[in-house]
């Protein structure tokens, strides 16, 4: 009777049964099998990916939903002999495991929780089958909704909704546009009157500033005029009325004043 050596990798694992006895895990290494003497059940430790055929759920809500998804599995390198002694088929135990936990968990969701938190409904079914798998030795590590189908009218009814939506966005952005510019065009016209107000303003003051200046060069001319060119300018006037055609000439009382005096500055002058 040969020896069979088995060459078992790090992954690997091996249940040796003796006479149909477990005798326990063996590997990674060499195990070693006598023909007839003892019997071998392989395991892969390694993640496994189930992928679960689509299956129709009820929601809380008596809505069906056709879902399909994947679950991410391995066998528990500590109780891997349970993979083998607990379960005839760990592979088809699971799958039928996660349809009945799918519909358990969809059952208490809505529909409209079921369309928008596909997160937490992966966790829910990735937490339960991970307790009832775990007598088998086996870890369910991920779970991945793959494609949520709803009813036909409730698609329709959802891209309504979506197109309702995508409307009324459009109508507040329109909306948000025509005011943001409403606002542009009055802060224009703000800017525009103060501009001319300051313009106005400046204007005005430049003008009494040069009527200003224009009464301070009278003053200082006026200032400068003596008595003589009062008296010569009264002269002027004098001979320029008695040019004209008029016999009636009425001469002001200052103007009788300035000729004595000039009467009196020339014999002033002759004296001396």
């Amino acid at each position: 009777m040969g020896v069979i050596l088995n060459f078992v990798k790090d992954y690997e694992r091996i249940a040796r049964f003796r006479f149909g006895t477990f005798e326990g895990m063996k590997g990674p290494g060499i195990v070693v099998a006598i023909p007839v003497v003892h019997a071998k059940v392989w395991l892969d430790t390694r993640t496994e990916v189930l992928d679960i055929p689509r299956q129709t759920s009820i929601t809380k809500d008596n809505a069906p939903i056709d879902i399909d998804f994947l679950v991410y599995l391995r066998v528990d390198v500590n109780q891997a002999e349970k993979a083998v002694l607990e379960v005839e088929d760990y592979h088809s135990a699971v799958v039928g495991l996660a349809t009945t936990t799918l519909r358990a968990v969809i059952g208490d969701i809505p529909l409209d929780d079921v369309l928008s938190q596909r997160e937490r409904i992966n966790e829910l079914i990735r937490s339960r089958l991970d307790q009832e798998t775990g007598r088998w030795g086996i870890k369910v590590t991920n779970v991945e909704i793959r494609e949520l189908i709803p009813p036909r009218e409730i698609q329709d009814a959802m891209n309504r909704q979506m197109s309702a939506e995508r409307v009324r966005r459009a109508v507040v952005l329109e909306a948000e546009g025509t005011k943001q510019a409403n606002i542009t065009v009055a802060e224009g016209e703000k800017q525009a009157a103060i501009l001319r107000a300051e313009g106005e303003k400046q204007a005005a003051i430049l003008r009494a500033e040069g009527f200003g200046q224009a009464l301070t060069r009278i003053f200082e001319a006026a200032k400068a005029v003596d008595e003589k060119t009062m008296t010569l300018q009264y002269l002027d006037t004098l001979k320029a009325l008695g040019a004209s055609p008029s016999s009636k000439f009425l001469l002001p009382l200052e103007f009788t004043r300035l000729l004595e005096g000039l009467s009196a500055r020339s014999a002033g002058d002759g004296s001396t």
